[in-house]
């Protein structure tokens, strides 16, 4: 038998893996997680060569470029997405949207969204096309979407903008026709989404509860279905950071499993799970 195949995830191994992920990412690993954490890093340990976790382990915080504790989080996250998931808020977003190009939001009247959850990248191009829908071409020039998230693997899928054509049967047909470009010959079966979309949104790692900067105030943030890995102080530090790059009068969506109830927060609930920051603008 390989060593690789005898390989145990001792208890206290996984409460410094879990001490690990939450100091570092704020996700929160709870007794009964020792199985996936188990199975998703035994590939890990092959790949590093190593014997046990406790090898691992030592190997990442021995690990001074922090590329090995982005790899950890990279496996332990969840990435699940899908095109136009929780549709109400894009139908929100589209009905707001042209207010605020009216009234000349953001500095310079940039229209900046931040997508804080990208995964591999159909929220934030679903963003990219609500807006085109809503302002038309002058989406193009003035609307741009921070898409963030904290693992590279999904990120790089994302800025390839390519997906399998059984990924977009949520997308209206139109918008296939006016956003997408179906593949021929030897990428048959896959979409691509058209140039003029991907030139509005911007991919960037980014930690949640690390340090972020920003030109402008965001009139949109969605940071949907990623805070229900939180614990309610980490949700409360996540939200405040968040309305502090809100403009006054934007507007934070969250996944409709989630709520900002039970935190201490300076905005209204508007719709389900939308909310608007107080302020001149509200």
């Amino acid at each position: 038998m390989a060593p690789y195949e005898t390989a145990e995830l001792p208890p206290r191994i996984f409460q410094k893996i879990s001490s690990l992920i939450y100091e570092k990412a704020g996700i929160e690993l709870k007794n009964g997680k020792q199985a996936l954490v188990s199975a998703r890093l035994g590939k890990k340990l092959r790949e590093a060569g190593c014997h046990s976790y406790e090898e691992y382990l030592s190997r990442i915080e021995a690990d001074g470029t922090g590329e090995s504790l982005i790899a950890l989080i990279d496996a332990l996250t969840t990435n699940y997405t899908s095109f136009l998931r929780e549709r109400s808020h894009f139908d929100y977003l589209r009905k707001i949207l042209p207010a605020m190009a009216s009234q000349g939001a953001g500095l310079r009247g940039a229209l900046d969204i931040w997508c804080a959850a990208a995964s591999t990248g159909e929220e934030p191009y679903t963003l990219a096309i609500s807006a085109a829908e809503a302002l038309g071409s002058e989406a193009y020039s003035r609307c741009r979407i921070l898409a963030t998230d904290i693992s590279t693997r999904v990120l790089a899928t994302a800025r390839c903008g390519i997906y399998p054509a059984e990924r977009m049967t949520e997308i209206p047909k139109d918008w296939l026709a006016k956003y997408w470009l179906r593949g021929e010959g030897t990428s048959q079966g896959m979409c691509k989404v058209k140039p003029e979309i991907a030139r509005m949104v911007e991919f960037r790692r980014l930690n949640l509860i690390e340090q972020f900067s920003h030109p402008r105030a965001f009139p949109v943030v969605f940071c949907r279905n990623v805070m229900i890995y939180f614990d309610k102080s980490t949700q409360e530090r996540v939200v405040s950071r968040i309305s502090r790059f809100l403009a006054p009068g934007g507007y934070l969506f969250v996944g409709h499993s989630e709520s900002l109830s039970g935190i201490a927060h300076a905005l209204d609930c508007v719709a389900p799970a939308v909310y608007r920051k107080r302020g001149a603008e509200s």
